[in-house]
């Protein structure tokens, strides 16, 4: 079983490089923020949020099962997001 700990870790670094990407993206092309880039931004937070509200849900039958599916709610939610900078 991942720990709390490691899976709050990868949840914080996957989300911060996706935002760090879209800001070097913003900086190598138009030097300053656009809409699309912005709403991909605000979208990361968004999913960040969320991810770490579903991490700290502590109703759940089975915790070992919950923490397998964040841990795959991130990956899928990594794809999704880095296909978008890869659109930019």
């Amino acid at each position: 079983m991942a720990s709390i700990r490691n899976l709050k870790k990868d949840i914080n670094f996957v989300m911060g490089d996706i935002i760090e990407a879209v800001y070097i993206h913003e900086m190598t092309t138009t030097g300053k923020p656009t809409d699309k880039t912005s709403a991909l931004i605000d979208e990361t937070i968004s999913t960040f949020d969320a991810l770490i509200a579903k991490l700290n849900d502590k109703k759940v039958e089975d915790r070992r099962v919950h923490l397998k599916q964040v841990e795959k709610d991130l990956e899928a939610a990594a794809i999704q997001l880095v296909e978008k900078v890869n659109a930019l």
